[in-house]
């Protein structure tokens, strides 16, 4: 077929032999100098023709001079003149092309980037708000993206402009012959300019041009004059200006083209039509207006085949089909704005970027080619698809028993099998009958990326989890956009969380291919809801599929619980500072820190210490949570008014900071260990209850270690007495409590509890109830006698776990270690060893 039908491609160059008569009008009239008849007839024409007649337009050289004039101008509003005093951000989506941020830094403004929204892809209109609120007048100006042509809701800019006093620019570079509800040109009325593209690849298509458009006459005339040097009437610059002006031969096109618009955008509506309608199954961009100027047609992938895109592309580019992924990658992932703008969490970005695909749509294809091109995309899922049915379906929900069953997919489930392709026993492990059962819709990310906090593990860490893998697709991750961004902070203290998250879920879904493929089974949008012991060596696990409720049973001879931690209120109940109760001092003042630590917590604390001049926080706990709540607040935009002394940090044990070996501690004058506090397998001192990265510069700092100085905001104070029960005279720490005007809780976390019931459905009393570990030595659950209950094995936050023997870690360590490369390397192949010989290890 693609021999026999010409190749479908996305760009539609101008046709220059139709306006030869319109060029050599031009030629004759040897009239080719900018800014003249031509350009004004045009900018009339499209003003009547197009909007309505309202407002004016401006035609630039091109649509990012034109965001250039418009960004500059608009940004100045706040000091009703031309100059960004006050606000230096721009706010803009993640889903939108590098023309819209690069626009914005060369006015002089740093991108500020936010999430979109899951069904027409345009900024997320919460985000916006949030970060409004937030950051205040440091905004400058809102930058929305008409996205891909769509007709977005302006009346919301229109409020954000009087509500915040922000500039508001309209980047509709696709948009251009878009109209909206009431059938006129989209922007029509718009007090703001909107800004237009007509490049060769657009609807609207002259070769390179751009347009500016505003229901505000006076608007476009100051951008006339910034647009030619800054003259305002004579050869003066009175204005920030630039050589913006379109040539007289573009405009020659564009009014060629303006006559055929109509006809133009009404084919193309209807290529979008035939694309809809023949591929049912997948999903579109929910699209507002009358009618859309169709640059291509997006579509997103199936979530779970995404990581395919590239072959998928392969063949329908083969088929003879172009194929383009705007954008992908967002400008979150795009190295120069991650190292140049401020990047919020964009977890929808992020996903409907990693599925993008973008079909052509020309002013020459029919709508037989448009079909052609539908089916070549769906003939390419498929032949994805099938074969991942085809192995899923071996072992069936319900059927045959499963070796091992891992109730949560999460970072630590997913460490495990990433331990197992440590020594390739991954497929070897699926064929044997794995399960994995994930609430939500994919394996890897859990709650991980939802923290606005960096990692207390190096990006190295999080590299060899897929770095020289065994398995090609694993490996690969290393030159992923998510793997890029994780890469970026080697080096550094940390890496934010929020890029973790992306990196997790692209191994995730390598992970379930690689089990499916090899008769493994991974239910996602399942939940297990209990285990029950049902004959020597088999448990029944009771699996609810969240899509419809329904409720069955699954068979297994082993199941790891990997559910993850959380921070119980009971606990507070209970808990005692300085011998009173925690909740009775705190008096209605009281956070734990996940509340802080996750996305939108730093906010939730400002807003309690609106109004406060020298606000008091009280900060209790000796944990990384604790310090690393600490160090979110010291560094967070805008800043909190905290005066000397500001920050408490209360805590029962030293602090103590990790070093690679005894001579790097001696040579910093850090001698507070003995040989009981160094690991004798790595020689580390403080291997597991030392500090590390962000957490451990704080405490380096706080504890004046080889000359540091201290944060003057922050003051240690370390509790009387042992226990919870201790220090009740402790009167300091009472009253720093009583007097904080934010107590922050970092008191660790609690597993989060899956029922376990022996044959007679009894529930099964564990270590853990009483707040003890949850696993032994060898990662086995331990009942409330601390006896390790065949077949069940627990990993992951607050499993309770500590390192032994070749794990390595010192001798005075008490706790419990959580850490993603233990999970993923010693940790997850002792669970792995076990599941796969169905020997118990013995009790050393």
């Amino acid at each position: 077929m693609a021999d026999e039908t010409p190749p479908l491609i996305a760009p539609n160059p101008p046709r220059l032999s139709e306006h030869l008569d319109a060029l050599r009008r031009v030629e004759a009239s040897g009239v080719f100098s900018n800014n003249g008849p031509e350009v004004r007839a045009f900018e009339a024409g499209v003003t009547e023709k197009l909007f309505g007649g309202h407002g004016a337009c401006l035609a630039v050289g091109n649509a990012t001079l034109g965001l250039m004039l418009a960004i500059r101008h608009a940004s100045g509003m706040r000091t009703g003149g031309l100059n960004p005093k006050q606000g230096t951000l721009a706010l803009m989506p993640a889903l939108t092309f590098a023309a819209t941020a690069q626009a914005a830094a060369w006015a002089g403004l740093t991108p500020l980037v936010c999430d979109i929204d899951p069904d027409d892809w345009g900024a997320c209109a919460l985000e916006e708000e949030r970060l409004l609120q937030r950051h205040g007048e440091r905004i400058g100006v809102v930058v929305p993206y008409a996205t891909f042509g769509n007709a977005i809701d302006l009346d919301r800019y229109v409020h954000f402009q009087r509500r915040y006093g922000v500039g508001v620019v309209v980047d509709a570079a696709s948009s251009l012959g878009t109209l909206d509800d009431a059938g006129v040109g989209f922007g029509a009325r718009a007090p703001f300019a909107v800004v237009h593209s007509m490049h060769a690849t657009k609807t609207f298509a002259v070769g390179e041009g751009g347009l500016i458009h505003s229901g505000d006459v006076d608007l476009i005339a100051t951008l006339r004059s910034m647009g030619n040097f800054g003259f305002e009437g004579s050869r003066n610059a009175t204005l920030p200006g630039i050589n913006a002006k379109l040539p007289e031969v573009t405009a020659i096109i564009a009014q060629a083209k303006l006559a055929e618009i109509d006809a133009i955008a009404g084919h193309r509506a209807e290529l979008d039509d035939t694309y809809r309608a023949t591929l049912p199954d997948f999903q579109f961009q929910a699209v507002s207006g009358r009618r859309r100027a169709m640059q291509f047609m997006p579509v997103l992938l199936p979530e779970h085949i995404a990581h395919h895109r590239d072959a998928i592309v392969e063949s329908i580019e083969a088929d003879g089909v172009g194929c383009g992924r705007y954008f992908s990658p967002h400008l979150g992932e795009q190295p120069w704005f991650q190292a140049t703008a401020m990047i919020e969490p964009t977890p929808v970005a992020d996903r409907i970027a990693g599925r993008m695909l973008s079909l052509p749509i020309t002013d020459a294809m029919t709508v037989d080619d448009a079909r052609r091109a539908a089916t070549a995309l769906a003939s390419a899922c498929a032949a994805i698809i099938q074969p991942l049915d085809r192995r899923a379906s071996v072992r069936g929900p319900g059927g045959a028993i499963a070796s091992v069953i891992v109730v949560g997919g999460g970072p630590a489930g997913t460490a495990m099998l990433t331990s197992a392709t440590k020594r390739g026993l991954l497929p070897d492990l699926a064929a044997s009958g794995l399960m994995v059962i994930e609430r939500s819709n994919a394996i890897g990310g859990g709650r991980l990326g939802r923290y606005a906090i960096t990692s207390d593990s190096t990006a190295q860490t999080f590299l060899t989890a897929v770095r020289d893998n065994v398995h090609p697709e694993l490996a690969r991750l290393v030159d992923h956009p998510a793997g890029r961004a994780v890469a970026a902070h080697e080096g550094a203290l940390g890496v934010p969380l929020t890029e973790v998250g992306p990196l997790l879920r692209a191994t995730g879904d390598r992970l379930t291919d690689i089990v499916r493929e090899n008769g493994g089974t991974v239910l996602t949008g399942h939940e297990a809801l209990g285990a029950k012991r049902v004959g020597d060596g088999l448990w029944s696990v009771q699996v609810r599929r969240l899509a419809d409720g329904h409720v069955f049973d699954q068979l297994a001879r082993n199941v790891v619980v990997a559910t993850g931690g959380h921070q119980p209120l009971d606990r507070l109940a209970t808990q005692r500072v300085a011998g009173a109760s925690l909740v009775d001092l705190a008096s209605g003042r009281l956070l734990q820190s996940d509340d802080v630590l996750t996305v939108g917590g730093f906010e939730k604390v400002a807003d309690i210490l609106t109004g406060k001049r020298n606000p008091k926080i009280a900060v209790i706990g000796g944990s990384t949570s604790a310090l690393t709540t600490i160090a979110l607040l010291l560094k967070s935009q805008p800043t909190l008014p905290l005066g000397a002394g500001a920050i408490t940090l209360l805590h029962r044990r030293p602090l103590r900071p990790f070093y690679h070996s005894v001579e790097a501690a001696h040579a910093e004058g850090f001698t507070d260990f003995g040989p009981d506090d160094v690991c004798p397998v790595s020689g580390f001192v403080y291997r597991l209850a030392g500090f590390r990265l962000e957490a451990r510069d704080l405490v380096l700092r706080m504890l004046r270690i080889d000359g540091r100085a201290p944060d003057p905001r922050v003051t240690l104070h370390r509790i009387a007495g042992d226990g919870d029960g201790g220090g009740d005279g402790d009167e300091d720490a009472r009253a720093v409590v009583e007097q904080a005007d934010l107590v922050i809780a970092a008191l660790g976390y609690r597993p989060i509890a899956l029922p376990i019931v022996d044959r007679d459905g009894l529930p099964i009393s564990l270590a853990a109830h009483d707040g003890k570990p949850m696993v032994d030595r060898h990662c086995r659950i331990v009942d409330a006698d601390e006896a390790p209950i065949s077949g069940l094995y627990g990993l992951g936050l607050a499993a309770g776990f500590v390192p032994w023997g070749p794990l390595g870690g010192e001798r005075s360590f008490s706790g419990q270690a959580n850490g993603l490369w233990l999970w993923q390397n010693d940790v997850g192949l002792m669970i792995v060893d076990q599941v796969m010989t169905s020997k118990v290890m013995a009790a050393a």
